[in-house]
């Protein structure tokens, strides 16, 4: 759910405040993985069942559960969260998307989630896991012959709005991070690259999807390390978002670099008064208490209002850039 590289592992456990309409139906299985574990997912996607109240981690959620999907040539939105989350994080626009008439599948990230974030540093595993994601669905998954192969997007926050660019063809140098962490060595990213510098050397593959054709990158991690070079097959629309008050990811190291150096203009927003958390889905009163430092916003700025704008646009985005052929 996030990027912040501190022990702040039950960050991804949202208690959504704002119930879904009872048009959305959920799947939640496990895929094979053939390098390592199974990788959890959960599915969103239109119906006609009737929804009712169901556990979601340690929060609730308004879907019906395993219900027939609405509709044929739907599109596809592959969800990454940042570190230390799950495939939940996002529940608030994985929601909005199937209200919309989407499919909107997001996975939790071997090695990087709140259960186990000991392979945080080796984040190009993560694009390669949203490949598998990707071919699942469009493969083996129940329902794959209601969605249309041309119309996939990829939706990422921070490590996750990192993934996301990398899925679609951006090449990190991550050798970058040397130079970061040499100005900024108390930035978060850069403590937990200092305990793992010896994976900066080694030969890293990184796995693209080239069936995505549109990407929304919030808050996006180690942007520094593209470079013009790095983004220069980057060639489908992106939406960008930047939190003006981040501290976890501040400016102008993160976003800005993204956007000076994507190969096209960007659908770009700056949020004012925003902070970095204020990307994920307003907290309840339990989450609060569990992990506050994730739910404290501005006194001035209205996360739950951010959040009906904040979906409104991705989901305007996505119906731009994907629309059906005529």
């Amino acid at each position: 759910m996030r990027l912040t590289f501190a022990p702040l592992i039950l960050s991804v456990i949202c208690l959504f405040a704002t119930p879904a309409r009872a048009d959305v139906g959920f799947q939640h299985f496990e895929i094979n993985d053939p390098q390592g574990a199974p990788i959890e997912v959960g599915v969103w996607y239109p119906t006609d069942a009737k929804a009712s109240v169901q556990r979601l981690e340690l929060g609730t959620q308004i879907v019906a559960t395993d219900a027939p999907v609405k509709g044929r040539g739907l599109a596809l939105i592959l969800l990454s969260h940042g570190h230390g989350g799950s495939y939940a994080g996002h529940t608030d626009t994985a929601i909005a998307l199937a209200q919309a008439g989407y499919v909107a599948a997001a996975l939790t990230h071997n090695g990087d989630s709140w259960r186990d974030s000991s392979r945080a540093v080796e984040i190009w595993e993560r694009p390669r896991q949203l490949k598998l994601l990707d071919d699942y669905l469009q493969g083996e998954w129940r329902d794959h012959d209601i969605i249309d192969p041309k119309r996939v997007g990829a939706f990422g926050f921070s490590a996750g709005g990192f993934t996301v660019l990398a899925a679609a063809g951006g090449v990190p140098d991550l050798t970058a991070m040397r130079e970061h962490c040499r100005a900024h060595p108390s930035f978060e990213d850069c403590r937990i690259v200092a305990q793992s510098k010896p994976v900066l050397g080694q030969p890293i593959s990184w796995v693209q999807d080239n069936r995505i054709r549109a990407v929304v990158s919030a808050a996006p991690a180690l942007g520094f390390a593209f470079g013009k070079a790095g983004l220069a097959m980057v060639r489908v629309p992106v939406q960008l978002w930047r939190a003006a008050n981040d501290q976890v990811l501040p400016s102008p190291d993160y976003a800005e670099p993204v956007r000076a150096n994507l190969p096209g203009p960007s659908d770009y927003h700056v949020v004012p008064l925003a902070g970095h958390y204020d990307f994920l889905a307003p907290c309840s009163q339990q989450l609060a208490q569990a992990v506050p430092a994730i739910c404290m916003s501005d006194a001035a700025f209205d996360r739950a209002a951010f959040h009906t704008v904040f979906n409104r646009d991705v989901v305007a985005f996505f119906d731009n850039v994907l629309a059906r052929p005529d």
